[in-house]
């Protein structure tokens, strides 16, 4: 059924419901079955098919990267949309960096505990570019759906748009008559880091100003600490800060510089996590709906699972929040 499948576009699932008539197939769907089935002179194992174990209504759950707001709060909307849809979730995490030696490992050990466990999909929350490499057995065998800032072929996808915050951040601090804008920007290979500088330096070309050398952190609040403890303090007047948690570490080292925002420059961040409104002062902000992010992201998979179907690419759209800590240019 897995050639089946594959020569028709579909999961060895999908084959399965066509032979069994247990669940959905569409019209074209089952088209595109009967072709291959055709072309390959494939024969159903009814017994076999018998042997298998039912939807055992399980997802497999697998995130990777670092511990930070989005991860859990992406969790947190998937946790809720799995519970009222009565599905059992299995989580994996693996926290090591994507360069680290032993991660493809890590990651195909955790992708073989979900298909031991007979889920019925996988779920895969990652931040890193290249991370399809080590996919490419999985979503032959059941539906996958990938929340990543990359649409994929093989797989079905949604995001929060970090091009697009990252140009709401820029525009206001544009639009407030700044041109010597820093971005503290986050780690490489990393696709909303890679979104998010992409958008400054989009945003600094249109306005005809020119880029100042991006500083990158690793996402915490240290990193930011550490760039705002060395940074010349005449070279901006303004800061676009690819996360919150990076502004809170810089805004702290500038305080005790005695260079206070927004009286001395402005700043802006991205995620708008909910301590960002209690920074001193309240910082503005481009609000992230991760939460919904993982709703989404595990209502196209049961549909996929349901159905059998292709589901489009899901774009959740950021907001700006300004708050106390961004001001006009001097």
């Amino acid at each position: 059924m897995v050639d089946v499948g594959r020569l028709a576009g579909v999961s060895a699932q999908t084959v399965s419901r066509f032979y069994t008539g247990k669940g959905y197939v569409g019209a074209e769907t089952r088209e595109r079955i009967e072709s291959a089935i055709a072309q390959l002179n494939y024969q159903f194992n009814g017994s076999a098919r018998n042997l298998r174990v039912n939807a055992t209504r399980t997802v497999g759950v697998l995130a990777t990267g670092p511990s930070v707001y989005g991860t859990w709060s992406i969790l947190q909307g998937l946790n809720e949309a799995a519970h009222d849809a009565r599905y059992a979730v299995f989580t994996s995490w693996v926290e090591s960096g994507w360069t680290d030696a032993g991660t493809p490992q890590e990651i195909h050990e955790a992708l073989d505990r979900f298909l031991s466990a007979r889920v019925d999909g996988i779920l895969i929350s990652s931040p890193y570019l290249g991370i399809e490499d080590a996919l490419d057995r999985v979503w032959e065998t059941v539906p996958v759906v990938i929340l990543s800032g990359r649409a994929w072929a093989n797989a079905d996808s949604a995001t929060v748009d970090s091009c697009e915050a990252g140009l709401l951040a820029m525009h206001h601090l544009l639009e407030l008559g700044h041109r010597r804008i820093l971005h503290i920007a986050g780690p490489e290979r990393v696709n909303e880091a890679h979104d998010r500088e992409r958008a400054y330096r989009r945003a600094m070309a249109e306005a005809g100003a020119t880029p100042l050398p991006v500083l990158r952190g690793d996402w915490s609040a240290q990193s930011g600490a550490d760039i705002g403890e060395g940074i010349d303090l005449r070279d901006f007047t303004a800061v676009f800060s690819a996360n919150d948690q990076m502004a809170l570490g810089f805004m702290g080292a500038l305080r005790r510089r005695d260079h206070i925002a927004p009286d001395d420059y402005s700043i802006v961040g991205v995620d708008d996590m909910p301590d960002a409104r209690h920074f001193a002062p309240p910082l503005s902000s481009v609000w992230m709906d991760f939460v919904e992010l993982g709703r989404v992201g595990f209502r196209m998979l049961a549909e996929r699972i349901t159905t059998g179907e292709r589901v489009a690419r899901q774009v959740i759209h950021p907001n700006l929040v300004p708050r106390g800590s961004s001001a006009p240019a001097p």
